[in-house]
Order: C-alpha cells, then structure tokens, then sequence
C-alpha cells in the first residue's frame, strides 16, 4: 500500500477536480497546486499549498517553468524503500510527492481551432506536464498517477476503503493509461509538426478512444475504435440509432471518401456502400431522386448498406431511406420532418455530417496526409489518394474523341472507380451506375461481374462509359465492353499491350482516355 500524505494537483481540464481534491483533503492528505488550479480550489475552499513554497521561485517565462525542478520531480521520482534516496532527500529538502494528478494542455484541439497560428499552437505544447506524469508513472511503485477526469471517483473510493493508503496492485494500470497518454500526445504534436514529403524513419501514431465497440468484424474478436486526429471523426454527429459497429465505421468511412468526390458537383450525390465499398452512386435533382438511382444500381447489394448524402436530407428522401432496412444514413444537415419520418426507425443511425457543399477542402474532411494498415505486428504506410485531377488531365489515345457530355460522364465513371475494390470496373451513364464489378482477381471476371449486375436490375447497357482502375493487359475488356453497348472507356493505362486495347477501341468506334495515374483500392 503506498500512504498518500502529499498530492500534486495541476490540470488543464478542471472537471470534477475539486471534488477530487476535496476527497483528499478529508484524508488529510496536503494538497499542492499551481497557476489556475490552486486558484480554482481555493475558491471552493480547498485548502492549498503554493508550489512555490517548496520551488522557492514562481513561474517562469510566462509560466512555461513552473514544475521542472528537483523539489518537484525528486519528490516524485524518489524510491522511498532506498535508505540512499531517503538521504539525498533530507540532505536537499526535497519532500516526497506521493499522488500526481495531471492533465495536459489540450493542444489537439487548439490545431483542430486553430491550426494556421503555429505559434499559438506551439505555445500549446505542454513540457512540464508529460514530465511529471512519466516520472510519476516510472515510479508507480511508490506514487499513484491520475491523468483523467474518469479515474477520480475510482482512486478516492480506493483511497477512502483503505484509509489514505493506496493498494500498489493498481497503479501499474494507472501508470500504463498516463504513458498510452502521453505518446498520444507526442504523436499529436509530430502529426503537426511533420512536413517533410518523405516517410519519417519511425511512425508515430495514437490517440484518445473515440468509442468502444461490443465487438469487431466478428462477435468473437474485441474491438475499439481510437481518434488520432481532428477531422472527420471529430467533425461529425450521430442523431439516432445504435451504437456504430466495426463493420458500421469501416463503411462509414469508405462512403464517405467516394462522397468526397462530389463535393462540388452542382447536383445532389448519393453513395450507397456495403463492405467499404460503393454498390451504388448516382447524382439527382434533389435528394430523393439521387437516393432512388444510387438505390436502383443495385437495390439488392444496397439491402443492409451505408447511405450518404452530400446534401440535407429532407422528408421526401427519409421515406424512402425508412422503407428498406439499412444500417446507416448521413447528411450533412436533416430537416425536422425527414427526422420524424424516420422516428420509429430506432435502430437506424442517423449521421449529421460535416458540410461538403460550397468547396470544402479535400484535406479538410478526410484524412491525415498518411494511410496505414496493421499487418500483425507491422505497419504499411502511404500517403493518401489525392483528389482526382480532372480530365483536362487525361490524353485521349483513339481516333474517336468523346464529346463534353461524354468526356464528364467518363470523370464520374472515374471519381466512382476510385473506391471500388480492385480489379474495379464500374459501367456508369446519366451519373448513375449501372454496373460495378470489384474484388476480382482478374479485370475480365470484374467486367462480367459488373455485366451481371446490370442484368440483374434490368439495367440497360447501352450507351454506358466505362472506367476501369488500373490497365488493361489484354483487350479482352475492351471487345466485351464493346459487345454490351459502350460507348467510351477511361483507364490509367501503361500496359505494355496498350496497343491492342486502343485498336480494339478503334475498331468498334469507341474513345478511350488514359488518366496516367492508378487507383487501386485492396
């Protein structure tokens, strides 16, 4: 058991500490603080002790040395089952510290207000703190270590149950939670200062949990989801429904890249995805009539899907999202009649998204600037797609040129392809899909795929683009395209057999465009 006589309180977010405090003064326990702390608890009557009373100066250029000296960091680094530690101590007057409760200074949340001042976020960076609370967590074995509002209750009641005595068996895990915090934080702080292109010789990631999860891709295996930065995840809210799955924000969020792409079209856009990735994606007047065509794309893979709208949603386009089961539907705003048409829809999680409309940056709403994935105990590391550069980009490689109207259909049929698994084809015409075919092993497979399911819906294929992800190696694709009514195909290209692809399309009168990027999505 550790005899907590002397506590460190200084924390940036003062929620519940005076309670916590007061809890110790009841034990008698002497409390120290600092700065807005010691005058927050001295206004509720707490009883403090100014820390400079054992530092012997007070703050320092403009407070940023406040805690960084040996009466602070000895009284909570000292062993005190050391005879040697207890005797430099008296020696040098440096009295034990036997809790520390610290939080730090909310510099996420100043980048996420204000990420252009980069001295007000620098100024952000909290030294002191992150001190204190590794040296107070290396000795756990003598000092208990409180770093969040939630663990107040739980030390008190443990404080009071045994007298102001602490048992050691729990603060290792007090002192595992401040070190998870704290290189949190680090990697906040190298995420914004990092600005090299290259990739950096050590990966730093981490962040605080966005939510705990009943179970992850199956109910077997155990799940959380952990925000590490302060876009979309931070920027959206839910207004109904249960709780998000794995699965739920793995498609979450594959919709909501693919959205991304409309979010200047002057139309409304609606993605429809089932395993993180697009079943169906169509542009409308209005957003009931954009639902209706991304539904009809595929209405049987939509059965259980993600719904997003890059517009507010209204009641016309509530009652039909209500009269089919899905799991999730987003909008940026929803009006108060599309929320009662949806009411007795319990279960459906209801999103309000961030904004899209009006050019919002692409950097702005999605990702940070590198993409990762475990591989066990590994990790790949990419920079994130960029936005699609246009078409006025493309080179087009046939006799036949595609007129405007064609030439933006292919940029739909792109910006679709995009998000689709890979090998992806996705047949499109008057921004609807038709067709999509993805997660195939070869490109072939995935045109028949897509063929399939426009038959299926009773889709006709005349007259529709094509756009495939990567190159065509053989022009099988391109005589099977041509067999079933297309009009124009939009590939990266860099084939070695490119030729034969572009004499297939000559051939059957069909204009084909290379993009000269890749998009792969595995």
């Amino acid at each position: 058991m550790i005899e907590v006589k002397r506590a460190l309180i200084s924390v940036y977010d003062k929620e519940g500490v005076t309670e916590f405090a007061q809890s110790l003064v009841k034990l008698g326990v002497e409390i120290l603080s600092t700065g807005g702390t010691a005058k927050t608890l001295q206004e509720a009557g707490v009883p403090v002790t100014p820390l400079e009373t054992l530092t012997k100066f007070g703050d320092l250029f403009s407070g940023r040395v406040k805690t960084l000296t040996p009466q602070v960091h000895g009284g909570i680094l000292m062993r005190r089952n050391l005879p040697e530690d207890r005797a430099q101590a008296e020696e040098h007057g440096i009295e034990p510290i036997d809790l520390l409760c610290v939080n730090l200074y909310p510099f996420r949340e100043t980048v996420a207000a204000h990420g252009d001042d980069r001295a007000a976020c620098v100024e952000m960076i909290d030294i002191g703190g992150p001190a204190m609370i590794r040296a107070a967590s290396k000795n756990h074995e003598h000092v208990v270590v409180v770093t969040a509002p939630a663990q107040y209750d739980e030390v008190a009641r443990l404080l009071e149950e045994g007298e102001g005595r602490f048992p050691t068996e729990q603060t290792r895990g007090l002192a595992t939670a401040a070190f998870a915090q704290t290189s949190a934080y680090d990697a906040s702080i190298y995420r914004y200062l990092e600005e090299s292109e290259s990739l950096p010789a050590y990966w730093a990631t981490g962040g605080r949990q966005l939510q705990a999860l009943r179970y992850g891709e199956n109910p077997h295996q155990r799940a959380a989801c952990y925000l590490a930065g302060s876009r979309f995840w931070s920027q959206f809210s839910q207004l109904q429904g249960k709780a998000l799955s794995y699965n739920n924000l793995g498609d979450l969020w594959g919709t909501w890249n693919c959205l991304r792409e409309f979010a200047d079209a002057e139309q409304t856009a609606c993605v429809v995805v089932k395993h993180s990735t697009p079943c169906g994606v169509a542009l409308g007047p209005d957003p009931a009539t954009a639902f209706a065509r991304a539904r009809d794309g595929d209405a049987l893979s939509a059965f259980g899907g993600v719904v997003l709208l890059n517009r507010p949603a209204d009641e016309a386009v509530a009652k039909l999202l209500g009269a089919m089961f899905l799991e999730v539907v987003g909008a940026p705003d929803w009006s108060a009649d599309a929320l009662a048409a949806l009411k007795k829809k319990k279960n459906l999680r209801i999103l309000k998204l961030p904004a899209l409309a009006g050019g919002a940056s692409w950097a702005a709403t999605g990702a940070a600037d590198w993409a990762f994935k475990s591989l066990g105990d590994a990790i790949l590391v990419q920079s994130t797609l960029p936005p699609h550069a246009g078409p006025g980009e493309w080179t087009c490689v046939t006799e036949t040129q595609a007129d405007a109207e064609t030439l933006a259909e292919l940029d739909f049929g792109w910006r679709v392809c995009r998000h689709v698994r890979s090998n992806a084809i996705t047949l499109t015409r008057d921004r609807q899909t038709i067709g999509l075919g993805g997660g195939q092993t070869s490109r072939i497979d995935a045109m028949e795929v897509a063929i399939l399911k426009a038959r299926r819906c009773e889709l006709d294929l005349a007259g529709t683009v094509l756009a495939s992800d990567a190159f065509f190696p053989f022009r099988d694709v391109v005589d099977r395209a041509a067999a079933v009514g297309v009009r124009a195909v939009v590939q990266p290209g860099g084939s070695r057999l490119d030729k034969e692809s572009i004499a297939a399309c000559n051939e059957q009168g069909l204009a084909m465009y290379f993009t000269g990027e890749r998009a792969f999505m595995h």
